[in-house]
C-alpha cells in the first residue's frame, strides 16, 4: 500500500488583504490565513487515493510560526499526520529556498512512493515547487496532472498541455502536481474537525535538516507588493442604433491600439 505525503501552503487569505489607494501597499493587518485553494486539491487527491488503494496520506508544510495554526484544518481534511517547519526563514523564501526545506525534510521523514502538490501557490503561483522539489528529490516529476491513478509501484497520469492532454506511465517514486480540476475538495464534518485535535503532528526543526547557506539563501529577492487599481473610463454610448454604439465602440478601441 503506498505512502502518500501532500505538500501544502499556508496563505493569508486574499479576501481579506486591502489595497490602500495612495501608495498601492498591500494592507493585511485584518487578513487571516487558509490552506491555500489550489493545495486543498491536492490534499484531497491524496486522501482520495488512499480511500481507494488503502496505505496512508502525510502532510508536510514550511511557513513562520503561523503555520501551526494550518494543523488541525489540514488533518480535518484527512491526512493521518502533519509535519511543519516553521521558521521566520519562510518569510523571505523563494521557490528555490522553499523547494529544498521541504526535500531534506522528505529525507528525513520519507521514503514516500507519491509526494502531490499544487500546480501553484494561491500567493505567488510561481509553479516552481514541485519542479524543484523532484530534481533535489532525483526522481521524475509529472506537472499540470488533471487524472491521476496508482497502480502498483506505477504513476498513471493524464496532463493537461494547453488544447490536448499528455497520458504517461512513471515507474517507481515521483513528483506530481495537481491541476484545480482534478477533484473537488471535501469539506471537513465537524466530528472530522474534533477527530483532527487528536491525529498526530510534528514540528521539524530547520536547523536539524542540515541545510548550508546557500541553499536557504533566496535566489529571487522579493523588493515590495503593490496592488494594482483599475480606472474605469465608464463611458457609455447611448445611440439608437446597436450598430452605431458597436462602431463607436469599435473606433475607440482602435485608437487606444487595443486591435
Amino acid at each position: 500500500m503506498p505512502r502518500i505525503l501532500v505538500c501544502y501552503k499556508w496563505v493569508l487569505d486574499e479576501q481579506d488583504i486591502k489595497i490602500n489607494r495612495d501608495n498601492l501597499s498591500l494592507d493585511t493587518s485584518k487578513a487571516k490565513y487558509k490552506i491555500g485553494e489550489y493545495d486543498r486539491n491536492a490534499i484531497e487527491e491524496g486522501v482520495l487515493l488512499a480511500e481507494k488503494l488503502g496505505g496512508s496520506v502525510d502532510v508536510l508544510t514550511f511557513g513562520t510560526a503561523a503555520v501551526k495554526q494550518s494543523l488541525k484544518d489540514v488533518l480535518s481534511r484527512g491526512p493521518e499526520k502533519a509535519y511543519f517547519i516553521g521558521d521566520p526563514l519562510a518569510e523571505k523564501a523563494d521557490a528555490s529556498v522553499t523547494a529544498a526545506v521541504l526535500a531534506a525534510a522528505i529525507r528525513k521523514i520519507g521514503p514516500y512512493d507519491i509526494i502531490l502538490c499544487a500546480e501553484g501557490s494561491t500567493d505567488e503561483y510561481n509553479q516552481q515547487v514541485a519542479p524543484r522539489l523532484a530534481k533535489m528529490l532525483d526522481i521524475p516529476a509529472v506537472t499540470f496532472v488533471n487524472k491521476l491513478s496508482l497502480e502498483g509501484n506505477q504513476v498513471q497520469a493524464a496532463r493537461k498541455l494547453g488544447d490536448c492532454t499528455e497520458v504517461l506511465h512513471v515507474e517507481g517514486a515521483a513528483v506530481v502536481s495537481v491541476m484545480p480540476e482534478i477533484n473537488k475538495p471535501r469539506i471537513p464534518s465537524l466530528k472530522q474537525v474534533l477527530a483532527a485535535a487528536k491525529k498526530p503532528s510534528e514540528e521539524l526543526k530547520l536547523t536539524d535538516l542540515q541545510l548550508d547557506e546557500k541553499a536557504l539563501t533566496p535566489k529571487v529577492i522579493k523588493l515590495s507588493i503593490r496592488g494594482f487599481v483599475m480606472n474605469r473610463k465608464n463611458i457609455i454610448h447611448k445611440e439608437l442604433s446597436q450598430t452605431d454604439n458597436v462602431a463607436k465602440l469599435v473606433a475607440e478601441l482602435a485608437k487606444e491600439g487595443v486591435y
